[in-house]
């Protein structure tokens, strides 16, 4: 009897479900992903694919009251929580993305690592808070960003603006900082899979397979979280994590020879099924015609829809595959997404990008040099204003008189300089300028160095491999070809709403030139060793001689009488008459 009553207790209790209180605050704080897949075919005959799965979770992380993590990684989020943190970017590239041949990309990066981090108003010691971050996030993405310190980390004025919600702009709670040396391969790539709510175990994510991804011309991972309005009237805060991963194909180098492509031929797998937790999983194939006649392209097998927008500027089709939709997997259990060229695409009809930028090393000899950086604004008649951001390390000594700026073989003063001063070995120079680019128009920008000489100690394993200074990042509002119109940030596709759009005649880019490879004067690292090893050699031999001379002793031996057998043997022989040994 008594068991019978304990059973029906619980029947009552499970039937009874949550009580109010824990309903309401499960519904307020409810979480939701979206995964994305864009394939973009590049005017060289390159394929990049860009994959964003966007976790949005209805808490506040920053009051630490949040306990129980569903979607949302629990690693990130306590350590927002734990450092005050406001908005965290961070990107591990290999490669660099050659804007002026594949056009503006829906995410750039800089080569190597890059790491910018917004801290709330309420963090007392931003440098400790900063310190604290790089070295936790260097364990969690296996990386090296534990070498980011005072001498490579800066405090942008005028770039690097937050992306998300932010009640005011305090530069001095941003820090900014890029490793062009680090090195990005699977250890990185196996942690931010796993940060993803399926893992790569369904849904796009099946995709990421290492050894095809890390077989391409460009290859880039990121993590973005920021606060953004929970609902239009923006009275509530939710927290938005994004992880991006952008991956250049050429199939030229992998002997394909064609410009057709499918999903099996870039990432050796096709889609079999959903991650179910996704609310929203779609792949977005790149049909636009690159010129005014018919397209170029044919996909199969064919789209569940088509979704026209204006991205960063201009009119573009795409073959939407929504893979929630129950009819895709119908007639094949698996969706291997293909695209053929109608006729082979003529290389003058290259649409070249509106801004786009290159930089390299002047001079010669290992004493001064120059960094040159050339602007090119191509649009036939509008002038914008670009920041740019330099940031070059303490041992490139920089004369900022010997700056130079100049379009259409006239001088360009800057309407904004901002200019910090290196210290040795402590922080690195940090020039910002707001630059007016004529329409038309190239600008180049030169600054002259000196090199210093640095102690033994201070000079890595490969000296004469040379240093990295890293990328110049430039930040324009471009002006758009054409109109775009406000669409709710919900329902666009994911790659057109990181950047916030100003209005509907310009959109936001950001840029990063190359990083630069220079060479130190670099002593003769051999030289110690030849050293070492013919003063031992001579130590050895003299030093070895006269101790044997000073130490020996020599002594007069007394012939012996002989032993015990010599005299047995004497006496035999005098028994026989024969003379003694």
């Amino acid at each position: 009897g008594g068991m019978a009553a304990l059973l029906l207790l619980l029947l009552l209790l499970v039937a009874a479900g949550p009580g109010p209180g824990r309903a309401e605050e499960e519904r307020e704080r409810r979480d939701a992903l979206r995964e994305e897949l864009l394939l973009s075919p590049l005017p060289t005959g390159d394929v990049a694919a860009t994959f964003q799965f966007r976790t949005r979770w209805d808490a506040d992380l920053q009051r630490g009251s949040v306990s129980h993590y569903r979607l949302f990684p629990k690693a990130l989020g306590r350590l927002v929580a734990a450092l005050g943190v406001r908005e965290l970017h961070l990107a591990l590239t290999q490669g660099f993305w050659r804007t002026r041949y594949w056009g503006q990309p829906p995410l750039q990066a800089p080569a190597g690592a890059e790491l910018w981090v917004w801290f709330q108003p309420t963090v007392t010691d931003v440098d400790k808070a900063w310190k604290e971050l790089s070295n936790i996030l260097s364990g969690i993405f296996c990386a090296s960003l534990n070498f980011i310190d005072s001498t490579n980390t800066v405090i942008p004025t005028a770039s690097f603006k937050p992306l998300g919600l932010a009640n005011g702009t305090d530069h001095h709670l941003l820090r900014y900082a890029v490793l062009p040396r680090e090195v990005v391969c699977t250890e990185n790539l196996t942690p931010w899979k796993k940060l993803l709510p399926c893992g790569s175990k369904a849904g796009l994510a099946v995709l990421l397979k290492a050894e095809r991804l890390f077989h391409s011309s460009y290859h880039s991972q990121a993590v973005h979280i920021r606060p953004i309005c929970r609902d239009a009237s923006c009275l509530a805060v939710s927290w938005e994590l994004r992880q991006t991963l952008t991956v250049v194909f050429d199939f030229f180098s992998s002997g394909q020879g064609k410009k057709d492509w499918s999903l099996f031929k870039m990432f050796s797998r096709t889609l079999t099924d959903t991650c179910p937790l996704a609310s929203q999983s779609k792949v977005y194939v790149d049909i636009s015609p690159k010129n005014k006649e018919k397209e170029l392209l044919e996909v199969s097998p064919p789209p569940t829809s088509v979704h026209e927008a204006v991205v960063q500027g201009d009119k573009k089709t795409y073959a939407v595959y929504d893979l929630l939709n129950p009819s895709l997997f119908n007639t094949s259990r698996s969706l291997n997404v293909q695209l053929k060229w109608k006729r082979p695409q003529d290389s003058s009809e290259m649409p070249i990008p509106t801004l786009h930028a290159q930089r390299y090393v002047g001079g010669y000899g290992l004493q001064t040099g120059e960094i040159c950086t050339l602007i090119y604004n191509t649009h036939p008649y509008r002038a914008f204003p670009v920041i740019l951001l330099e940031t070059v390390p303490w041992y490139l000594r920089l004369y900022v008189h010997t700056l130079t700026i100049i379009t259409k073989g006239k001088e360009n003063k800057p309407s904004y300089i901002h200019y910090q001063p290196a210290q040795d070995r402590r922080r690195p120079h940090l020039l910002e300028m707001l630059i007016q680019l004529p329409a038309n128009s190239v600008t180049k920008i030169t600054i002259q160095f000196e090199r210093a000489l640095l102690k033994w100690t201070e000079y890595p394993p490969d000296p004469n491999h040379g240093f990295y200074v890293g990328s110049s990042v430039l930040s324009a509002l471009v002006p758009s070809v054409t109109a775009m119109k406000d669409m709710d940030l919900e329902q666009s596709p994911l790659f057109t709403s990181l950047f916030p759009s100003s209005d509907g005649s310009s959109y936001f880019v950001r840029l990063y030139t190359e990083p630069l490879l220079v060479n130190l004067p670099t002593p003769d690292f051999s030289m110690p060793y030849n050293v070492i090893c013919l003063t031992c050699t001579v130590v050895a031999v003299c030093y070895g001689s006269f101790y044997n001379l000073l130490t020996r002793t020599f002594h007069v031996e007394e012939p012996s009488r002989g032993g015990l057998a010599k005299r047995l043997a004497n006496v035999i022989r005098k028994f026989r008459g024969v003379p003694p040994l």
